[in-house]
């Protein structure tokens, strides 16, 4: 393991919630100011395919990851205001139910970005 993967991985580990390509590669760099953004890719990729991160995309933003240690959960993402609020995981299983019964896709729902209107925003267009 290189030290820059070693400090991507330590950035990670040490992480609470979602953090993005971007802000590992900020905490990496003022230990290792050599290292390339694309090392942080490659390595957020590798600890995915390792299953120690997950990752989402919101709409139209870049992808976050998150330690697979930590509960699984979905997101309602407001388009308007930018509002993200999390999800029971529960709510989802009949989607889940319904494809595998439907379809026979066994659906991923462990980690979800919903995007629509809020409450707020919807009362008030």
């Amino acid at each position: 393991m290189t030290p820059q993967r070693q400090l991507i991985l330590e950035t990670v580990a040490r992480s609470r919630g979602h953090v993005t390509v971007d802000q590992v590669y900020r905490q990496v760099v003022q230990d290792y100011p050599d290292v390339n953004i694309t090392t942080v890719y490659r390595t957020l990729e590798l600890l995915e395919e390792l299953g120690f991160v997950r990752h989402t995309h919101y709409h139209g933003d870049s992808a976050q990851y998150q330690r697979t240690d930590e509960p699984a959960h979905q997101h309602l993402v407001c388009v308007v205001c930018g509002r993200d609020q999390e999800l029971d995981v529960s709510v989802l299983q009949p989607v889940a139910d319904e494809l595998r019964r439907r379809y026979g896709f066994a659906a991923d729902l462990s980690h979800t970005a919903i995007v629509g209107t809020c409450r707020s925003c919807a009362a008030n267009p």
